[in-house]
């Protein structure tokens, strides 16, 4: 399956590690265009865009005869919810997520991997609350607190709640791949203050700005 992710970073190796990255099952939040283009198929203004990838419409078909034969079963939920996720059907996604959360309201990947499809629909500020609701289930979630930057960065362009909780990741698990990330999104914060600092007057300037 394929994990899109996408951070603040100044250098094209921060975004180049992250698109395509894959850890365990949880996902990491999907390349969004800004909010009023209702998009997440890719950054906007990058050059060669890979297209979306195709929807298993006979998989989903099945699996959603078996979650209406099986209404206490989260399992086949999460599974479809996956499966519209990875094909980047968002809206899809979302009321399958929301489903299985409430036959297993304390799974906190799924309450995450919601809050990322919220997200990717344009909706940060929801997207937000729903990440909230996964770090009160577990507030030491490395992949939440990971996602939550992400969201933070690209989507309501507050780079210092970002890093706040970047740097959460890396005191929470400092060898873990998601502490890796966090430090590379925390060095193109920081890349970004130094250009600022330097050339106040200069163009640019918005996180994501392309």
């Amino acid at each position: 399956m394929t994990r899109d992710a996408w951070i603040f970073g100044v250098s094209g190796t921060v975004f180049g590690v992250l698109v395509g990255w894959m850890l365990g099952s949880q996902r990491v939040a999907p390349p969004i265009a800004p909010p009023a283009a209702q998009t997440a198929q890719a950054p906007s203004g990058g050059g060669g865009a890979e297209p979306a990838p195709t929807l298993d419409t006979e998989r989903a078909v099945d699996l959603e005869r078996q979650a209406n034969n099986r209404p206490t079963d989260a399992a086949v939920r999460i599974e479809l919810a996956n499966l519209y996720y990875d094909a980047r059907r968002f809206d899809l996604a979302i009321p399958w997520y929301e489903a299985a959360l409430k036959l297993e309201p304390k799974n906190v990947n799924v309450s995450t991997d919601l809050a990322l499809s919220i997200y990717a629909t344009g909706d940060a500020d929801r997207a937000l609350k729903q990440i909230e609701t996964s770090l009160s289930i577990d507030p030491k979630h490395v992949k939440t607190l990971l996602n939550q930057g992400i969201i933070l960065a690209f989507g309501k362009n507050d780079l210092n709640a970002a890093a706040a909780s970047w740097q959460k990741v890396i005191d929470i698990a400092p060898t873990s791949e998601e502490a890796r990330i966090a430090k590379e999104g925390l060095a193109g914060i920081q890349s970004r203050h130094n250009n600022t600092t330097e050339n106040p007057k200069g163009k640019g300037g918005g996180a994501g700005d392309k």
